[in-house]
């Protein structure tokens, strides 16, 4: 059924019992040409971009719990391209100008609002290296806004100014970042490749490989022994776990990352807003609740729930920044599990395993890539070949030195 203001007067008629599945809960088949294994945003956005760029139809998607169970649905729904580096901008910027025309390519309401991304900066030495990134930016045809104390403040008098210990002296604005609906955006993807023939297969955890002469031809699940010319991991913070049963050691780690969410407030934070003297990011929800985050947690974890330190830092920065936030009361927290790679950067790349495939290592950044992480993952496995803006995201650059280091943090995955 296609999405329209028609079909919306037609249902609204019959009492909305016209309606049907946004996708088909399909039983799998016994083969495909390709298995995705993961069904959150990048598992089924490589689907959809198979089927619709490539011809690629007789595809699965294995999600061992339900669509929208994991990553996709426990972030802080936050979309940017502001990166430095030439590694990431032409990737970043990619993913923006799908996010720019996503609900009109896959006929969903993702609920995409580009109200802007504001970067805080509090010393000269931080204004310049903002002005450096938005330069870089700026080079790659990227939006970006060097503001002054006066430009904030016209956008957010609300925020701490003068007596804070890290005054604010202005930001970095990228007007075109935002946010959007994280289950709505895996929805949607689900949505557009079931419709294209795409079978999505929920309840189906992968329990082993299926090896012939050296090559992987094949999934072992839960339900069944499922076969394939090629198979793609997309399991974010699972990437370790399902890895090892391949026999891949990867250069990743796994840690929780938690967002809370407050009571519901009028219109309040005009878009993103993020703390520069600490890790702080706030934005407003359709619901009114402030929605914010900060640190992962230090320690290494599978668990979909964090510790209280870092409930106490994240507030704290919180406070900083905006002390009126100390009014509200937090209604409640998550956490998603994040695969945090050795320099901050993603991998999309070929394992080293012939008919295996690896989207990993996303850190922070899952969200925002999710439209270019499934374009250029089925690229790479549609072409065997990685896309002209996903290059950088080679898994041998640890061993090269050819590192995407973001943040200047080393080798040390939970400082990113």
């Amino acid at each position: 059924m296609h999405y329209s203001v028609f079909s919306l007067l037609k249902n609204a008629l019959t009492g909305h019992r016209g309606w049907q599945p946004a996708w088909r809960d399909a039983e799998p088949r016994l083969s495909y040409d390709v298995i995705i294994i993961g069904g959150g945003g990048h598992g089924l956005a490589t689907a959809y971009y198979l089927a619709k760029e490539f011809g690629i139809t007789k595809v699965a998607v294995l999600e061992k719990g339900w669509i929208g169970g994991g990553n996709a649905g426990r972030n802080t729904t936050i979309v940017r391209s502001n990166y430095l580096l030439p590694g990431n901008i032409p990737f970043y910027e990619h993913s923006m100008k799908l996010w720019e025309g996503l609900e009109q390519d896959f006929n969903y309401n993702a609920m995409m609002s580009q109200r802007g991304v504001l970067n805080l900066y509090h010393s000269d030495a931080q204004r310049d290296g903002y002005a450096r990134r938005g330069n870089a930016m700026r080079l790659h045809g990227v939006d970006a806004e060097l503001l002054d104390q006066d430009g904030v403040r016209a956008m957010a008098p609300f925020l701490n100014f003068d007596d804070a210990r890290f005054p604010i002296q202005g930001g970095l604005l990228q007007r075109r970042g935002g946010t959007a609906r994280h289950d709505a955006v895996a929805w949607g993807y689900a949505r557009g490749a079931s419709d294209r023939g795409v079978d999505i297969v929920q309840n189906c955890e992968v329990k082993g490989f299926v090896r012939e002469g050296g090559r992987i031809v094949g999934v072992e699940t839960t339900r069944g022994t499922l076969r394939a010319k090629k198979i793609g991991m997309a399991v974010a913070g699972n990437t370790s776990k399902v890895g090892t049963l391949a026999g891949l050691r990867l250069p990743i780690e796994s840690h929780v990352l938690q967002a809370f969410v407050s009571e519901g407030l009028k219109p309040l934070i005009p878009g993103v807003i993020t703390f520069g003297a600490g890790h702080f990011y706030v934005s407003q929800s359709d619901k009114g609740g402030l929605v914010f985050g900060g640190d992962i947690d230090g320690y290494n974890s599978y668990a979909q729930r964090g510790n209280l330190p870092v409930v106490e830092d994240v507030c704290e920065g919180g406070m900083a920044v905006m002390p009126m936030i100390g009014r509200l009361r937090l209604l409640r927290s998550w956490g998603g599990i994040m695969d945090m790679s050795m320099d901050g950067s993603p991998i999309i790349d070929k394992s080293g395993i012939d008919g295996l495939y690896l989207n990993c290592g996303w850190c922070y950044g899952g969200f925002k890539a999710t439209p270019a992480s499934g374009w250029c993952f089925a690229h790479l496995i549609a072409k065997d070949e990685p896309h002209e803006v996903a290059k950088a995201y080679r898994l041998d650059r640890f061993e090269t030195g050819a590192v995407i280091d973001e943040k200047g943090q080393g080798a040390q995955p939970n400082l990113h």
